[in-house]
C-alpha cells in the first residue's frame, strides 16, 4: 500500500500543512496546553522544546509490536521534552529534559528518516510527537523529495489537540497513542493534565476515524489504521476497565497492546500507591476483561513479563 502523504506532496497540500504548522509556532497552540510562547524565537513552553526538534536516539527499534517490527524493526526517532509531566516515566530522562539530544534541522531530521528507511526498517516511528508536529512536516516534505516511501506511525501519549491531528490527516499512516489515566484525579496527580481524559479520548476516536482499524499486509507488516497501547498500573489506578470498555465501543477489531511491564520509575517512589510492580492477577484481570468486551486482536506478546519471571524462579 502506498502512504498517502506521497499523493498530498504530489499535490501541493503537504508543504501547505507544513506551512501552517510552523506558523503556529509563533503562539504555540500545537496541543492542549496552548502555552502561546513564540517557539519561533527559541521561547520554550511546557514540554521544553523551542523551535527546533531535539532527537534524543534514532535506531531499527525490535521491541514494538510485532506489526511494527517485523525483519527489519520499526524506525524509531525519540524526541526530547513531553506536553506530558508523567512522574511514573520509563524514558524520564529523556522527556523531561527538552535539551536531551541533538537539535535538529529540517534537513537533518529528513536525512534521520531516509536514514532509517536505508537500514530497512518497515515503517518511521516517531516517538512522542506531539510537541514536535510542526517540524515533522517541515522535515517530511524534504525527505519525500529524497525517496521516503515508507508508512509513519504516531507514537503517542494521546495528549493531542484535534486541531493539529487534522494537519496529519492522510499523512500519517498508523497512529499508535499509548491511553494512560481515564479519570481526572489521577491525571492530575500523575501525568500534570487534568484534562487529559477528554482529550485522549477525543484523539483516539480522531485517529480511528482517519486510518480505521489497523491493516496488515501479507507479511504481517502493519501498513494503516490503530494500534492502542496502554499500561496496566498497580490498583487500577490507570481506569484499565474503562478503557477497554471505550476501545471496544470504538470498534471490536481495535488492535491493543495491553502492557505488563510497569515498574516505578522517574518520582514514582514518591507515591505509594504506584511504588511498586503490578501483580498476574492485575495483568490478568486486564486481559480477561478485553476478551469479556469482544477485543480479540490482543498484542501477542502479552504476559511476556511474567513468563520471563518464571523462568527466572525456575
Amino acid at each position: 500500500m502506498r502512504p498517502s502523504y506521497l499523493e498530498l506532496h504530489n499535490t501541493g497540500e503537504l508543504k501547505r500543512r507544513a506551512d501552517l504548522a510552523i506558523s503556529m509556532l509563533a503562539e504555540c497552540r500545537m496541543c492542549p496546553r496552548e502555552c502561546r510562547v513564540n517557539r519561533l524565537e527559541d521561547e520554550r513552553g511546557f514540554c521544553g522544546i523551542g523551535h527546533r526538534s531535539v532527537v534524543a536516539s534514532y535506531n531499527p527499534h525490535y521491541g514494538e509490536e510485532a506489526p511494527l517490527v517485523g525483519e527489519h524493526g520499526s524506525g524509531t526517532i525519540f524526541f526530547a521534552g513531553c506536553n506530558l509531566g508523567c512522574r511514573f516515566c520509563q524514558n524520564y530522562d529523556i522527556s523531561h529534559d527538552g535539551n536531551a539530544g541533538v537539535a535538529a534541522e529540517p534537513d537533518q531530521l529528513a536525512g534521520v528518516m531516509l536514514s532509517l528507511q536505508d537500514e530497512g526498517c518497515h515503517n518511521i516511528n516517531f516517538v512522542t510527537p506531539s510537541h514536535n508536529v510542526a517540524q515533522i512536516l517541515e522535515a517530511l516534505t524534504l525527505a519525500v523529495d529524497y525517496g521516503l516511501k515508507i508508512p509513519l506511525v504516531y507514537n503517542t501519549s494521546s495528549y493531542d489537540s484535534l486541531e493539529t491531528l487534522k494537519l496529519l490527516d492522510g499523512v500519517v499512516d498508523i497512529y499508535m497513542p499509548d491511553v494512560k489515566m481515564w479519570d481526572s484525579a489521577p491525571s492530575k496527580q500523575y501525568l500534570r493534565a487534568k484534562d487529559y481524559p477528554k482529550w485522549a479520548q477525543a484523539a483516539v476516536k480522531e485517529m480511528h476515524r482517519q486510518v480505521g482499524d489497523l491493516t496488515l499486509n501479507g507479511n504481517g507488516i502493519a501498513e494503516r489504521g490503530l494500534l492502542v497501547r496502554h499500561l496496566v498500573m498497580p490498583g487500577g489506578i490507570a481506569g484499565t476497565d474503562k478503557w477497554i470498555h471505550f476501545l471496544a465501543g470504538l470498534s471490536k477489531n481495535t488492535y491493543l497492546n495491553l502492557m505488563d511491564q510497569y515498574r516505578p520509575c522517574g518520582e514514582a517512589n514518591q507515591f505509594a500507591e504506584i511504588d511498586r510492580m503490578i501483580t498476574a492477577e492485575e495483568f490478568g484481570a486486564a486481559k480477561v476483561e478485553a476478551k469479556k468486551c469482544g477485543l480479540t486482536r490482543l498484542d501477542e506478546r502479552d504476559d511476556r513479563f511474567f513468563q520471563r519471571l518464571l523462568k527466572k524462579s525456575h
